[in-house]
């Protein structure tokens, strides 16, 4: 009876799992994972974060056996962040020599010497204000933070990170960190900059972890707002003119369009970040019995590919990992 109407026939591409798997466009690897993880001072505690289940701070002692499991699974990177026991003023913990994070990378690098250690360069986690920078008046001193920040990165590459990834959104945080970072002879360590971070109520999870809720105010002077489009163009253009390496899209999930106007505008690798409140969402969905954690997450990771995303840090790397290994 149809045999006259002319008209195409897509279902041929789509009749067997083999098929569909042939021709499939998009493939999510676990080359593509950053397992993000939060260190934190003293012995014997692995915390678990009540908003991120599945999600502990690590005191040192237990970071090996983590850090293990991961190369284990085929993840090839990790991104670090420190929760210290003292904080002031202007985040003294983020760049002295035996900080969290420095001795984290320090024992990594010698236990587990084949993962790609990322560091996060930033002062909220260290300030006893929360802020990602020296307050002055009230607001953050945009210069006088690039000093600190530049310091952190110095400090962070001598304890022996691979990639530097500054989150702190001052302007010219990028040509900062390059310059101390070469002048100090570490010109072949990439940056991997949060260049497009917006100020975004996804967050909320991670401030937890990281103990790094500003205690006045919020980020929103410094952070973008996240109705604009145009803005995060300019922002990865002048971390790419000021010698960024990667680019950075966080969140993730709300702004697949952001990363593919990335993706499509600078010839640099992209970074999607699946963040707290995405992860904690999923979770607690799961936990409830209202979707299928498994099915949901691939097919949300795989839409930060599909948008452009060359790799992915993500709360569900070593999950996904398994998954991938099924």
């Amino acid at each position: 009876m149809t045999s006259n109407l002319n008209f195409k026939r897509h279902r041929r591409l789509r009749t067997s799992s083999s098929m569909r798997s042939i021709v499939r466009e998009n493939h999510l690897r676990k080359e593509d994972l950053i397992y993000p993880f939060f260190v934190i001072e003293g012995e014997g505690i692995r915390n678990e974060v009540s908003s991120m289940p599945g999600v502990s701070q690590l005191s040192l002692d237990n970071i090996v056996d983590e850090m293990k499991e991961v190369h284990m699974l085929g993840i090839p990177s990790v991104i670090v962040f420190g929760v210290p026991d003292a904080k002031d003023e202007v985040g003294t913990g983020a760049y002295v020599n035996d900080g969290i994070v420095q001795q984290a990378i320090r024992l990594i690098k010698e236990e587990v010497p084949e993962l790609l250690v990322i560091a996060d360069t930033c002062l909220c986690e260290f300030t006893s204000h929360g802020h990602c920078g020296v307050i002055h008046d009230g607001d953050v001193d945009n210069d006088e933070s690039l000093e600190l920040l530049a310091k952190t990165a110095v400090s962070q590459v001598e304890a022996g990170a691979d990639i530097i990834a500054p989150s702190n959104m001052m302007d010219g945080f990028v040509i900062a960190i390059r310059t101390a970072l070469d002048e100090a002879g570490f010109t072949s360590i990439p940056i991997m900059s949060y260049a497009v971070k917006y100020s975004s109520a996804f967050y909320g999870p991670f401030r937890e972890a990281a103990d790094s809720t500003p205690q006045f105010g919020d980020r929103k002077s410094y952070q973008m707002d996240p109705a604009n489009r145009l803005e995060a163009i300019r922002e990865a253009e002048s971390d790419i003119e000021e010698g960024a390496d990667f680019l950075i899209v966080k969140p993730a999930l709300s702004y697949l369009d952001i990363v593919r106007d990335i993706k499509d505008n600078f010839n640099a690798p992209v970074v999607a970040y699946n963040v707290s409140g995405e992860y904690a969402m999923v979770k607690a969905a799961a936990m409830n019995g209202w979707i299928d954690e498994k099915s949901l997450v691939m097919e949300k990771l795989t839409s930060m590919k599909r948008a452009g995303a060359d790799l992915i840090i993500t709360y569900f790397a070593k999950d996904v990992a398994r998954w991938l290994s099924e």
